[in-house]
């Protein structure tokens, strides 16, 4: 089957309900995450990462968290999206080193990157809003996964609606005061065809310089 174009899939993209019991190949999640983790963020320091649910034990704790909903039960995979609040804190130098080897960045951007982009995370995390910036990266990449898994065959439910400390204890990480849950994701084989609900008209969503200001 030819994969869709980049339009097509969203276009097709839906969020189901109910999926087929059949596990996700490992060579089509290693694609799936490969092409999830090619979402831009913030000065490329990566601050999200992804923890790939399907232990049924860990899949029913998510349902649980998500106060009960079907997915990650039924799913075989549920993708638990993180904000890494703290990654810019870290040894940064192999984010740094690629960036170099492929030629993106310059020294001179480089240096900027190192101090600049440093200062940038510490304002935000005076202001109180290094989190809010490191779930915005971790969203970017939740919607790469999504079209990524329309591409590859595949359906996703992202999901909003979950207790974030029953979350973290199911994945293990509530020892960590660092990390964020962004989204939860479940995808697999859709056992369901949903139509498209619809949209707005443009002319409620879409502005021209100012809101309210048709295009």
């Amino acid at each position: 089957m030819t994969p869709p174009t980049v339009t097509e899939a969203i276009r097709d993209r839906r969020s189901v309900r109910r999926f087929h019991p059949e596990p996700v190949p490992e060579h089509v999640l290693a694609e799936l995450l490969e092409l999830t983790m090619q979402a831009p963020s913030s000065w490329n320091f990566q601050s999200r990462s992804v923890v790939v649910a399907r232990d049924p034990a860990v899949r029913e704790a998510l349902s649980l968290a998500a106060h009960g909903q079907r997915q990650p039960r039924e799913a075989p995979l549920t993708l638990v999206f993180l904000a890494e609040t703290g990654r810019w804190k870290e040894d940064l130098d192999e984010v740094y080193r690629a960036a170099r080897d492929n030629g993106a960045w310059d020294e001179d951007f480089l240096r900027a990157t190192a101090t600049s982009g440093i200062d940038f995370q510490r304002d935000l995390d005076a202001r109180g809003l290094g989190r809010e910036y490191a779930v915005k990266d971790a969203v970017i990449a939740a919607t790469h996964a999504m079209l990524a898994a329309t591409a590859l065959g595949l359906a996703s439910s992202p999901m909003n609606g979950w207790r974030e400390d029953q979350v973290l204890r199911a994945i293990g990480a509530d020892h960590r005061d660092d990390l964020a849950v962004a989204l939860l994701l479940s995808v697999g084989h859709p056992a369901e065809r949903r139509p498209h609900p619809g949209r707005l008209p443009l002319n409620r969503l879409a502005f021209g310089d100012r809101y309210g200001k048709a295009l």
